[in-house]
């Protein structure tokens, strides 16, 4: 029986978290700075992008690599990577004041940072704003949108989500999130190892140990999203649990687990979906399979192929380049049994079945192109070698997606 309900609310929402956004200068007008507070310490589980430059942020947490947290510090309009010594001193710098302002370890602060790559921080107006934001700290729905716009970039919404779950021992549990997301996207996040930040809150109780489970979630969900196929600097993803709800750990808890896999699922389709200069979300589900990882890659070839994607944007029927991606993906499939289908919106329509084409005329041509013409397009793709599935989601590529990332630092 699934006991999740979608509420209003966002990382506020489990009890004793609180959040607050400011304008601390770093941007000219808007919020830029965020700050995340657990009244109590809460166990944390946290995913580092793997790309080899990895921003100062992700180096000092990667350092210290706390198993407990009670507050992050996020900002944006400045990534704070590809600065040198100073960037891991400011990053340093950003614990050490939210700590001062909450009489917390540094230890126990995490940090995150967003924004233009290459610029050293201003630390005169981070400053300020960590002081600015300790003092507004808060609960409720003006706290979380205020934190969820304090972290944007170039997206165009705010991404949050909450959930109520009753857990298999009959304890009620809240689990929050707010992320950040537009370009620069394919993370590849992992445990202990334009960019995706998230926060996800639960006052549920769960043990350090619950890392491992937190990354085959993050696999299957945010690590399952792709805008352009490059993974930033700085990508984070930070789990916390105060276990405030009280009631059993819930690492096991097939409520629980479900319920953090929904919440993680909807945060990584809103970011697909907001994709810099995006019209149409793009969702690939793989089956058949021979294995997990081959249903991966398959779905990540699909998302990333410009041809695919310029061919969602323009509702053109070209089912070839779906199975171009497939073949030079490496992936192992039996193209006398694949079987490809197209929705959109309430039509589903086989375009291929063992290898060859189901319509040929003209007028079926055009219904192809009608289910490609909606706002989420669904490509179905089954291998016909085994039993494993994936699913990820994408957007189209569009002009504007060009003319964001040729004016980004302008």
């Amino acid at each position: 029986m699934n006991t999740v309900e979608i509420i209003d609310g966002g990382v506020t929402t489990p009890h004793g978290f609180k959040a607050a956004g400011v304008h601390s200068g770093v941007k000219y007008r808007s919020l830029d700075l965020g700050l995340l507070y657990s009244d109590v310490p809460a166990t944390a589980c946290v995913g580092y992008t793997s790309n080899n430059v990895k921003a100062a942020p992700v180096q000092v947490m990667m350092a210290e690599n706390s198993p407990k947290l009670s507050a992050v510090v996020v900002n944006s309009g400045n990534a704070n990577a590809l600065t040198g010594h100073r960037g891991i001193e400011d990053a340093i710098t950003m614990k050490e004041s939210v700590a001062a302002e909450l009489n917390l370890d540094p230890k126990e602060v995490g940090v995150m940072s967003t924004g233009l790559i290459g610029r050293f921080m201003d630390m005169h107006k981070i400053k300020y704003g960590i002081n600015k934001a300790a003092k507004q700290l808060d609960v409720g729905r003006e706290a979380d949108d205020r934190l969820a716009e304090a972290i944007m970039t170039t997206d165009t919404v705010k991404k949050e989500c909450a959930v109520r779950v009753r857990l298999s021992d009959g304890t009620l549990a809240y689990i929050g999130a707010v992320s950040k997301g537009s370009g620069m996207i394919e993370p590849h996040l992992k445990v202990l190892h334009g960019t995706t930040l998230s926060l996800v809150t639960t006052d549920a109780n769960v043990s350090l140990g619950f890392r491992e489970k937190w990354q085959e979630i993050l696999d299957d969900t945010m690590n399952m999203v792709s805008v352009d196929g490059d993974q930033s600097t700085n990508d984070t993803c930070i789990f916390l649990a105060n276990g405030l709800s009280g009631g059993a750990y819930a690492d096991e808890d097939p409520e629980f687990i479900s319920a953090l896999q929904f919440v993680m699922k909807r945060i990584a389709r809103s970011i697909a979906m907001d994709g810099e200069g995006a019209s149409k979300l793009i969702e690939v589900q793989v089956n058949g399979a021979e294995s997990k990882e081959d249903a991966r890659v398959v779905v990540k070839a699909i998302i990333n192929s410009p041809l695919v994607k310029t061919a969602i944007f323009g509702s053109d029927p070209n089912y070839g380049r779906i199975m171009m991606a497939l073949g030079e993906s490496g992936a192992k499939f039996d193209i006398e049994r694949c079987r490809l289908i197209i929705k959109g919106g309430e039509m589903e329509v086989p375009i291929l079945e063992g290898g060859s084409p189901v319509f040929q005329e003209e007028r079926s041509v055009e219904v192809v192109r009608m289910a490609m013409d909606n706002k989420e397009v669904k490509i179905i793709l089954n291998l016909a070698v085994g039993d494993h599935s994936a699913t990820g989601w994408g957007c189209d590529l569009t002009y504007d997606y060009v003319r964001i990332n040729a004016e980004y630092s302008t």
